[in-house]
Formats: structure tokens, sequence, C-alpha cells
């Protein structure tokens, strides 16, 4: 794996580990602000914003086995499958909730997965 795959991926995790942070644990004080909730609704958004954050938990930790596992073709396997479900969440996510999302999620992926496999 390349050296700019590796810093792509381990960029991607990073994100990744931050959304986590930001819908589960600091959901009702920071979260919130960055996820523009206002705050009359922060206590009905809690609980889904948490099951999220676990889903974005997985992608990070899926990331992070790509980085450290022995095996190149696991490796490159961890990563193909954490970058493309970060991708394909991040058009959705553009869709559904705000176009930032697509520059934020999956810009970068896709630019990981190019370095993976082009480089």
């Amino acid at each position: 794996m390349s050296v700019v795959a590796q810093i792509l991926i381990g960029l991607v995790c990073l994100v990744h580990v931050y959304i986590f942070l930001l819908e589960t644990i600091l959901f009702k004080t920071r979260g919130a602000k960055v996820f523009g909730i206002p705050k009359a609704e922060v206590e009905s958004h809690a609980v889904a914003m948490s099951n999220q954050g676990c889903y974005n938990g997985f992608l990070a930790a899926a990331l992070l086995l790509a980085l450290v596992w022995p095996d190149p073709a696991i490796a490159k396997a961890f990563a193909t499958y954490g970058l493309a479900c970060v991708a394909v969440a991040g058009i959705w996510g553009a869709v559904t909730v705000m176009i930032r999302i697509l520059y934020i999620q999956t810009v970068p992926a896709m630019l990981g997965l190019a370095a993976l496999y082009l480089l």
C-alpha cells in the first residue's frame, strides 16, 4: 500500500473517529452545534445520533485495521470496504442532508480508493 494511500486512509479514519465522538459522547454538547441541531431538538435526536455514531465508529475501525493488518491483501480489503462504505454514505448524506457531506466524506474516500488502486 502506497504512503499516499495510507495517509488518505488515516485522514478518513480520523474524520470518522471525530464524527463518532460528535454523534455519541459529545452529541448533547459539541455535536448538536456542529450538526446544526436546534437546542429544543437535541434530546429527541440523541438516541438516533448515537446509533448513527456507532456505524461511523465501525467504519473507522475497518480503516484502522487496513493500516495495521500485517497481511497486505487483507489490509487492502479492509481499506476498500471502509473507503467504499464512506464514499456511498457520503453520497447518500449529500443527497438527503447537505451537500457539504460530499466534500467531507466522499471526496477523501474516493481519493483514498484511487491511491489504493492506482499508486
